[in-house]
């Protein structure tokens, strides 16, 4: 055990170097010049004006801390993580209120994000921040229409905080759809919440080595293979959607089901595969690949049982807190 502690420790300290290497070319923190800091030099001046004085003058009339940010890139950060750096960095929001809110527009990764303190979270709630990227903002950044998609935004978001109802605006174009296989409500805005690549493809690797693993056993093995593709239709549906998105995770499920049982019924046709189940049937236990199967499991030689009665220790879920509200969206 010592041995497999310390070559965990290695892995754990090697996925944490990893992600300090990531997070040292992560985007800066720009500074807060004013209510509204254009970096990407997406508004005009006079555009930049307006906002900034309709968010001084909602800051008089009610103390929320309302900031629009613009920056070129992101240089492969999310967006969350760094709206919750730049949150944290620039404080926004009274003291003992936690009234700020934070815009955030990345045009060169067409990615946006309104994060939200921890004292407004009750009056704009995630879901209205998905409402207001997906209805207000996203079909006017689609049309290139940056002014007109933070004003809208900026003026969506006052609204919430105010406690009056937005005006009524249709937008030709909009980015929710009817009709349309996949096309669920939301479903943009929880893909774009999705971990960035790097992340994803460390979190793929395990995943799919896990499930993959037995999957293989599966279709190989006589007896409990019909079971292990039932038990692992589940994980193949969940699990996927951290790092292929739901479109994706469907998909892949649809492999799975289809194709689990076209390469069973291969497989069971070879002269080895049924060997090995008649074996089984007859004698309990059969050796393939130099695992012996028996009818309760497999094993590899040994007195291992895959019930393992008395092992030590248990597995228990810890508490823990999780802030930043709001919601992100793409275009």
């Amino acid at each position: 055990m010592s041995a497999v502690a310390r070559t965990a420790g290695r892995a754990f300290t090697c996925v944490w170097a990893l992600l300090a290497a990531f997070a040292a070319l992560a985007a800066d923190v720009p500074y807060l010049t004013g209510r509204v800091v254009d970096n990407a030099e997406i508004l005009s001046p006079a555009a930049r004006g307006r906002l900034a004085a309709q968010l001084a003058a909602h800051e008089e009339a009610t103390t929320d801390q309302v900031v629009v940010l613009t920056l070129g890139s992101l240089d492969g950060e999310s967006i969350e993580g760094f709206a919750t750096r730049v949150f944290d960095a620039w404080k926004l929001g009274q003291k003992g209120k936690d009234n700020g809110v934070l815009v955030i527009v990345a045009p060169g990764e067409r990615r946006m994000r309104i994060e939200v303190g921890y004292g407004l979270e009750g009056t704009l709630t995630d879901a209205q921040a998905a409402r207001i990227i997906r209805d207000r903002m996203t079909p006017r950044f689609k049309a290139s229409d940056y002014e007109g998609g933070i004003a809208a935004g900026v003026d969506a978001i006052l609204a919430a905080l105010e406690g009056r109802a937005a005006e009524a605006t249709p937008v030709t174009g909009t980015s929710k759809k009817a009709g349309g296989f996949l096309d669920v409500e939301g479903l943009d805005e929880f893909e774009a919440d999705l971990p960035p690549w790097p992340m994803r493809i460390l979190l793929g690797a395990f995943i799919f080595g896990v499930i993959g693993l037995f999957t293989v056993v599966g279709v190989l093995m006589p007896g409990m293979g019909w079971f292990l593709y039932v038990f692992l239709i589940p994980f193949w549906a969940m699990f996927p959607i951290i790092v292929l998105g739901v479109r994706g995770a469907l998909v892949l499920l649809a492999i799975y089901v289809v194709g689990f049982p076209v390469a069973k019924l291969i497989v069971s046709r070879k002269p080895w595969y049924r060997k090995a189940k008649a074996d089984l049937r007859k004698t309990g236990s059969a050796t393939l690949g130099g695992v012996v199967i028996t009818s309760s499991g497999a094993r590899s030689g040994g007195s291992w049982s895959s019930g393992s009665s008395g092992s030590s220790g248990g597995f228990s879920g810890g508490g823990g807190s999780s802030g930043g509200g709001g919601a992100s969206g793409s275009w």
